[in-house]
């Protein structure tokens, strides 16, 4: 387990397998969503950042029928992705606090500006974090 997802998983108060999961599909989010080189120039920063949205979003995903569905249709924009993660069991409390400590994370490693670009070229982002 890498060091990112465990500090995600203490800092939300979830298992470390399920913090995992859900950065990875909030990353994979970002990718179908937000601005292409934005967004790669942040995933390649994270570590492992790229092994994780490839484990849990697209064929082969973790996400079983309904993943691989919203993968196909985009994702379903922000409301999609949170009827997502709370089919993983977590709460609108801890999904909140998840994409807080995701961009938190993110700027911690790809910087403010690039992290700031991303969450501005995603429609609705902003309010959540």
């Amino acid at each position: 387990m890498n060091e990112v997802v465990t500090q995600i998983a203490d800092r939300v108060g979830i298992a470390p397998d399920l913090a995992e999961k859900a950065l990875g599909m909030m990353l994979g989010f970002l990718q179908r969503e937000g601005d292409d080189a934005a967004v790669a120039k942040m995933i390649e920063a994270i570590p492992s950042g790229a092994d994780l949205v490839a484990q849990y979003n697209g064929e082969g995903a973790g996400g079983g029928l309904l993943g691989g569905l919203m993968g196909a249709l985009g994702g379903g924009g922000i409301m999609g992705l949170g009827q997502q993660l709370m089919s993983q069991g977590l709460g609108m409390g801890e999904i909140t606090s998840l994409a807080k400590e995701t961009i938190a994370i993110a700027k911690q490693y790809a910087g403010e500006e690039v992290v700031d670009e991303v969450v501005a070229s995603v429609p609705g982002l902003s309010q959540f974090v």
